[in-house]
């Protein structure tokens, strides 16, 4: 029998299972949403990026990202100051309740990738992994 190449069905579908699944694992071992750990994730890289930058990296609009970090600053995860050369810009930096949260989601999301590529070899990873590059490449923002 031939395999599904309904390839828009399919990745939605494994896309919103995957985020559910993410969602739930989340909330339940970290406390924080996928969301804040991707913004917290980006920050370890790169403490004090101007809030652009972080959307940027998050693939967000720039207002989704002024309320992720509105969320963040009142739930003491990161502070927003403004930048020193341009004072209309704002700078996140991780607190230390942000860094410890960081490592705890890192730790229990970490595996994920593991389960994610149980069963599959290299060649067939690698084909994957240009294949969602390529998704994303054609349909940008």
């Amino acid at each position: 029998m031939p395999s599904d190449r309904r390839y828009v069905f399919l990745l939605n579908t494994a896309q919103r299972a995957l985020q559910r699944h993410l969602d739930r694992q989340a909330a339940e071992e970290t406390g924080i949403s996928v969301t804040h750990a991707g913004a917290l994730f980006v920050l370890q890289r790169q403490d004090g990026a101007l809030s652009g930058e972080v959307a940027a990296a998050l693939d967000i609009a720039a207002s989704a990202m002024t309320g992720l970090a509105d969320r963040m600053v009142k739930a003491g995860l990161i502070e927003r100051c403004a930048d020193e050369a341009d004072g209309r810009l704002s700078r996140l930096w991780l607190t230390k309740s942000g860094r410890a949260a960081a490592a705890l989601a890192k730790k229990q999301l970490g595996p994920l990738n593991e389960v994610l590529t149980a069963g599959f070899d290299e060649h067939e990873l690698d084909v994957v992994s240009r294949w969602l590059a390529a998704v994303r490449e054609r349909f940008p923002g």
